[in-house]
């Protein structure tokens, strides 16, 4: 058993402990988990209600409802979280959607089923000493048009009065619950807002009033604020009105690359016109730097990734050409993304699993989690089984150079 951990805090543009020791926050996201997206297994990007709803249209509420317990219990689990301490890092990012925590259908209700789950990975995280932040991926009415936030296809969050109080209660409640865990370093109120420049106002404004809602209740959790077109601009934001607040980026850049849409562009690599290195990397970097060191803020490098290619076109250096970057910068982070199904594109899971049965079925035409609702009375046993991380395979590549920064 872990020793509690201490309290985080800010403290200029450091977080430090109670003790005053700064703290590095440094490990994995576990994407894929509490919110579903199709590539990580190995499917069509499509939105989770998509996928659920096609689950229930062909097998039922029922076999769903089994379908989710049985997923959520294997993927991640109890021995995932002492694997990622025993590694040296001592964070890990749990994005959630928020029909998690409450029905889409039934405004301010409490699905118990689904808030135990983060209950579970918060007392995990406490007792093997894991601080965990608490990141929104899928906001009510979602913060951009992508899948990857749950979307109908637009964003419909900062437009609407009845999804912004969803959203604000929904803040008031986990911070009520979370107020007293330790483990719990803080909470990412907003996965990659996406507005055009002359909105911005709205998402600050947003991130004002939901500051204001958690601070009601929390008054010692940190606030981690992204930046605007997925977490690229932070200019908008000016000085928190909070000082216990974390400002977050997230860097896949160049795309082309990370998510391998171009076959065989090997890192450094030349896209969009410019040449992609370190040094531009690390110039990037220091605008974010002079800016929070301007307005007094930690900056937290939410999101990094690249699609694995067996090593042959410059992923470890990508990855470790950020982690420099990081370190120079003093940048927190979390890398994305702890496991994924093997794929062509996208960011891969440092676990990864690597075998074809039929649930994952790459050459199609039906592939991954598009198989599921066809295969699960089948083969819900075999499924279930190969969910386990046991059955994935480390990237030792990307890996062995993630390990040296924690």
């Amino acid at each position: 058993m872990a020793k509690a951990l201490p309290l985080l805090k800010v403290s200029g543009t450091r977080i430090i402990d109670e003790t005053g020791r700064e703290v590095v926050l440094k490990g994995f996201s576990l994407g894929g988990w509490l919110m579903m997206e199709g590539y990580m297994f190995g499917g069509r990007n499509t939105p989770e209600h998509d996928f659920r709803a096609s689950f229930e249209k062909a097998l039922g509420k029922a076999e769903l409802d089994d379908f989710t317990k049985t997923f959520r219990d294997t993927f991640i689990r109890e021995k995932d979280i002492k694997t990622i301490k025993g590694w040296g890092a001592n964070c890990i990012r749990v994005p959630f959607n928020y029909r998690l925590i409450e029905f889409e259908d039934r405004p301010y209700s409490l699905n118990e089923d689904g808030i135990g789950y983060l209950d579970r990975i918060v007392g995990w995280c406490g007792k093997h000493g894991l601080y965990c932040i608490l990141d929104l991926h899928a906001a009510p009415g979602a913060q951009n048009a992508a899948w990857h936030s749950d979307s109908y296809g637009k964003a419909e969050l900062f437009n609407s009065e009845a999804n912004k109080d969803r959203y604000l209660r929904l803040w008031f409640f986990l911070a009520d619950r979370y107020r007293e865990c330790g483990s719990v370093a803080g909470y990412d109120v907003l996965n990659e807002p996406d507005v055009g420049v002359l909105e911005e106002h709205k998402v600050r404004e947003l991130y004002e009033a939901v500051t204001k809602e958690i601070r009601s209740t929390d008054t010692k959790r940190i606030i981690f604020l992204e930046g605007n077109m997925w977490a690229q601009r932070l200019e908008f934001l000016g000085r928190p009105k909070d000082d216990n607040t974390v400002y977050s980026i997230h860097a896949y850049a160049p795309i082309d690359f990370t998510h391998n849409f171009e076959v065989g562009l090997r890192y450094p690599c030349k896209a969009y016109g410019v040449m992609w290195n370190k040094d531009r990397f690390d110039m990037m970097a220091r605008a974010y730097s002079d800016f929070v060191e301007k307005v007094g803020v930690p900056l937290y490098l939410g999101e990094f990734g690249v699609s694995a290619r067996e090593g042959c076109c410059g992923e470890a250096e990508w990855v470790r050409d950020m982690l420099e970057i990081c370190k120079k910068h003093n940048l927190n982070w979390t890398y994305w993304t702890y496991k994924t199904i093997a794929n062509y594109a996208y960011p891969d899971g440092i676990y990864r699993y690597l075998g074809n049965p039929a649930w994952v079925n790459r050459q199609g035409p039906v592939a991954g989690w598009e198989t599921f609702p066809h295969l699960w009375k089948k083969e819900k046993g075999s499924m279930a089984f190969s969910w386990l991380t046991e059955n994935f395979t480390l990237n030792k590549n990307i890996f062995s150079v993630l390990k040296e920064y924690f």
